[in-house]
């Protein structure tokens, strides 16, 4: 299988049920980090600050990931706290509602950390 070479034919490619929640993740960095610029890195969705790498984003069958964790202060620390997974790796799961004001504040605090 050829890897999408944007992230619309990366959202495209993802089942129906997961399109409209990479859609709203995108959105929700790109409205934390707006002067990010989007390219596929490692065959997945990657949001760049000039050409240092912000953000990555995934769609799983089961969960959406977000790496790599930012440098956060002590409230969102304990926040993502209970979607880590991994080295570096959030993991958010489909079956339950997705934390769009957290992923804004974690691309904020990655942003921040990057900036």
């Amino acid at each position: 299988m050829t890897p999408p070479q944007s992230i619309d034919a990366y959202i495209a490619s993802s089942p129906p049920e997961v399109q409209d929640v990479l859609q709203r993740i995108r959105r929700t960095v790109r409205e934390a980090a707006p002067d990010t610029t989007e390219a596929i890195t490692y065959g997945i969705p990657t949001l760049l600050l000039g050409e240092r790498h912000l953000i990555y984003f995934a769609g799983w069958k089961r969960h959406i990931s977000i790496y790599p964790i930012p440098a956060a202060d002590a409230a969102l620390r304990k926040a993502i706290a209970p979607y880590e997974s991994g080295k570096g790796t959030l993991k958010f799961p489909l079956s339950k509602p997705i934390p769009y004001e957290l992923i804004g504040r974690i691309a904020a605090a990655a942003r921040k950390s990057r900036g």
